[in-house]
């Protein structure tokens, strides 16, 4: 009798472990590990930003998903990233519209220069309709976009002279992204573009193989440059959105409920990110003025627009059916 109550207790016994065991799995089935590419370094802006993203999802879906970002592009530069995000080998990821032109090319629109008012307007555009047009185009290429940072304005600055009319790139050696259009760019306006690697710029500065550079303030600053270009003039003349952007397999693997809860978690990362952005401008604005960088406004952009028509009107010749979207954006107050 007591040997068959013993037996009778093992077996139980057996079974809940083998239940707790297999619950086990299932919880750990439903928690999701994610993965984030991300470019900066740890403290910049989007870095932050992104750190209070995969706080918040962890915290508000309960463990369910536990984002971990890897800054400084250790997982790839940005074109193998998107990749990865669209095939679902990475989770989510903060990028660049400049580079997303080649996998959706409706995004080129955002690299037109003089596209944009200003980095105010760049937010109400994308926080509106046509930043979900933009998204649609993203998810067709199996990419979610659930909220738009910025990147702030890019400016010329140079070796020479200040820039406050198309006349004065006239004959200057400028550095670009490696584009077309911004080739295109620089040539309208009688300068002579030059690709070449963002790490090369401090030294052809310097030496005179090129004599200036364009970026926004922050990267002026922290790469150094300020020191051999004394001169910032503020055309603004490219304002290119970020999203922060999920894989479409990881996002439809989530339940509803989750879903409205990572949305959230990335509109109030942009917020964040829109505000340290802000920020850090002006604190790299005062550390180069401090430096003796003279910064000038530029009174006139629209000179530097009707210099662009032609370039503009290129790009609608090859994508007519675009030519719409660029007008709604450049009506928007």
């Amino acid at each position: 009798m007591t040997s068959l109550f013993s037996s009778r207790v093992s077996r139980t016994c057996l079974s809940l472990a083998a239940a707790g065991v297999l619950l086990g799995a299932s919880l750990g089935a439903q928690a999701a590990t994610w993965r984030g590419w991300n470019v900066h370094p740890d403290g910049y802006p989007n870095s932050l930003a992104l750190k209070s993203f995969a706080e918040e999802v962890a915290k508000t879906t309960d463990g369910r998903v536990e984002p971990k970002v890897y800054n400084n592009g250790v997982l790839g530069d940005q074109p193998d990233a998107i990749e990865q995000a669209r095939s679902g080998a990475l989770d989510f990821g903060n990028f660049n519209m400049g580079p997303m032109g080649p996998v959706v090319p409706e995004t080129d629109v955002l690299s037109l220069p003089f596209l944009f008012k200003d980095v105010e307007q760049m937010y109400r555009v994308m926080d509106g309709d046509i930043g979900k047009r933009f998204a649609a185009a993203l998810a067709e290429k199996n990419l979610i976009a659930l909220s738009w940072f910025g990147s702030g304005a890019r400016s010329f600055y140079d070796t020479k002279r200040p820039i406050e009319t198309p006349d004065d790139v006239k004959g200057l050696k400028l550095r670009v992204m490696n584009n077309d259009l911004y080739v295109q760019m620089v040539d309208a306006l009688g300068g002579n573009a030059t690709p070449m690697a963002y790490s090369e710029v401090f030294q052809s500065l310097k030496t005179g193989v090129i004599d200036g550079a364009e970026n926004n303030f922050p990267s002026f600053e922290s790469s150094n440059h300020y020191e051999v270009a004394k001169y910032y003039s503020l055309t603004e003349h490219l304002i290119i959105p970020e999203c922060l952007c999920v894989a479409k397999s990881s996002w439809e693997a989530l339940s509803a409920d989750d879903q409205r809860a990572v949305r959230a978690a990335a509109e109030n990362a942009a917020q964040e990110q829109r505000r340290l952005w802000a920020e850090r401008v002006a604190k790299s604005r005062a550390i180069v003025e401090k430096a003796g960088v003279k910064i000038n406004e530029v009174k006139d952009k629209a000179a530097f627009q009707q210099r662009m028509e032609p370039l503009y009107q290129a790009f609608t010749d090859k994508h007519p059916e675009l030519a719409s979207l660029i007008d709604q954006i450049r009506q928007t107050p």
